[in-house]
């Protein structure tokens, strides 16, 4: 990494699609002989999937141990078996289509009982608050003012972050707060790692470099002949289309503060919509042709 640079890892949300981020960091540990991530960056920030990334390579976690868990395990988390027509004539079309004891287990069996305050670098995990309708930012102990989410348990914040609307229920911490999807403000949380850089660590916007990755750029949501614009039709869609929009914008933002020197988006565009619970079709082949074709770029940022 450069010297005298304040270096941050940026990951989006995107449900199964968090297999890509995955593969992308697989491929950068294996080509630049990376052992642990937290090593190399002063800040990892990451959103509903992005979290799980981001948490494990905080606490020290093998990024392949990662990768398999998306590999084996993703579309088991977020296959919707029953369907949506089946859950309406059961009278259970209103609660949440997917149920988190999987996803639990899977949280536990990978962060056990380690808490924010055992993370090896600084960690933020965006989350919001239903409870009082403001944000949420579970953030490890890297300053004395930091005591709320101290010994919050890590598989905790990472599922409240995952609890996107129609998909998973809220998550209640503390018993205090109702948290929801930190996606739907912060899908790609770079500029929210940018703006805790600049204000509360003081570092000077030049010496700010990021690493952003993307989980896909879906097109198309909306059909323009579409007859049927009822809620239960649509409101799935709608937050899926919400957290794409959220994602672009804050992409955009950081290209126009940072440019392509201080801001490293990896991310690809599909021409359809991108649904959370399925893994892209050629996802390797995908996240290959991302490192492949910004290999240099990646090896300019780790030099």
């Amino acid at each position: 990494m450069g010297k005298n640079k304040f270096n941050i890892l940026s990951i989006d949300g995107g449900g199964a699609r968090g297999i890509i981020p995955a593969h992308i960091l697989k491929r950068i540990a294996d080509e630049f002989e990376i052992d642990n991530f937290y090593e190399e960056f002063d800040l990892i920030v990451g959103t509903s999937t992005g979290s799980i990334i981001a948490a494990g390579l905080a606490l020290g976690e093998p990024v392949e141990k990662i990768y398999d868990l998306y590999l084996n395990e993703a579309e088991e988390i977020f296959s919707d078996k029953n369907g949506f027509l089946n859950r309406f004539f059961k009278g259970k079309c209103l609660k949440s289509e997917y149920k988190k004891e999987k996803l639990i287990e899977l949280l536990k069996n990978v962060f056990k009982d380690k808490k924010m305050k055992d993370s090896k670098t600084k960690l933020m995990i965006p989350a919001t608050d239903l409870t009082n309708g403001d944000v949420y930012i579970h953030k490890s102990n890297y300053d004395e003012e930091f005591v709320r989410d101290t010994d919050t348990y890590i598989y905790k914040a990472v599922l409240s972050s995952c609890s996107a609307p129609t998909y998973f229920k809220p998550e209640k911490i503390k018993e205090r707060y109702l948290l929801a999807d930190g996606g739907l403000w912060a899908n790609n949380p770079s500029l929210l790692a940018y703006t805790e850089a600049i204000s509360r660590f003081e570092i000077e916007h030049e010496n700010i470099q990021i690493l952003s990755l993307g989980t896909g750029i879906g097109k198309s949501y909306f059909d323009m002949d579409k007859k049927y614009w009822g809620a239960l039709a649509l409101i799935k869609k709608l937050i899926d289309s919400l957290l794409n929009l959220q994602s672009i914008n804050n992409n955009n933002i950081c290209t126009h503060l940072l440019g392509e020197k201080q801001y490293l988006r990896l991310n690809y565009t599909s021409d359809n919509k991108l649904p959370l619970e399925k893994l892209p079709e050629n996802w390797a082949a995908k996240a290959d042709r991302i490192f492949t074709y910004n290999s240099k770029k990646i090896e300019e940022y780790f030099s």
